[in-house]
């Protein structure tokens, strides 16, 4: 058990503590968690907080309960997360990184936007802006494709913006809004599926003479400061056999 202190609440701090264990490999496919009453001892929690803990892996895709046997490890593909799940996660936690994942292939370059890119960040087709591209990965491989497209402006302010590298001091949009002394206000999702395209299967590092037949999952994410300026447009491209999953609390 972690001895770190943690203001989490307790049932995520278990979650957290059994996601980091199997992620890492810890603990295999296959192995039994502990029982609610065994957990609840473990931690000295009610079995309402072992059964909440248990509930979160399970909605993560991490265990599965076996009648009569228990709870166990499985073996599966994490759910891709969208562009503003990763806002979430970056502010909440200070990365984007969901568990077991990590970003490589970083790359920034300034280009002309595409007519698509240009209606959604409301510029004109053609306009100066930044991409930045990087694939999240899992240990079952790529589990999506990210692109953020920024306004060239934006580079000005932060310059780190077009370099090929992970951004330090914080995502993007937090270091926009540090530069602009504007927050981000809101920001406007979509999911879809599509077939892949060969650009697609390139940037998931697929045969382009062999794409998966079966849809992938694409989120976008644009997103928009107090002055109601579209300071980022986000594109994730779920990797095969992925798919995508969000949570709330839901309350009487």
């Amino acid at each position: 058990m972690s001895e770190q202190a943690d203001n989490r609440a307790p049932y995520a701090q278990i979650a957290a503590h059994y996601t980091e264990l199997i992620t890492s490999g810890d603990l295999r496919p296959g192995t039994l968690l502990p029982s609610i009453k065994n957990l609840a001892q473990e931690w000295k929690v009610s079995t309402a907080t072992a059964e909440k803990a248990l509930r979160k892996l399970r909605n993560d895709g991490l265990i599965r309960g076996i009648h009569g046997i228990g709870t166990e490890v499985v073996d599966r593909p994490a759910p891709m997360s969208s562009g503003s799940q990763r806002q979430d996660r970056g502010r909440q936690t200070g990365s984007s990184w969901g568990s077991g994942e990590r970003s490589d292939s970083h790359q920034a370059s300034v280009v002309s936007a595409p007519a698509d890119v240009a209606q959604a960040l409301d510029i004109k087709p053609g306009s100066d802006v930044v991409r930045r591209r990087r694939v999240y990965r899992d240990r079952h491989g790529i589990v999506a494709h990210s692109t953020s497209w920024i306004p060239a402006r934006y580079a000005n302010l932060v310059p780190q913006l077009t370099k090929s590298d992970r951004l330090t001091g914080g995502t993007s949009l937090q270091l926009i809004a540090q530069a602009t002394g504007r927050p981000i206000s809101h920001r406007i999702d979509s999911a879809s599926a599509r077939l892949l395209t060969p650009e697609d299967a390139e940037l998931l590092e697929l045969d382009p003479a062999k794409p998966p037949t079966e849809p992938v999952v694409v989120m976008t994410a644009k997103f928009v400061d107090s002055e109601d300026n579209v300071v980022e447009y986000g594109v994730d491209l779920g990797g095969p056999g992925r798919t995508w999953r969000t949570e709330s609390e839901v309350t009487q």
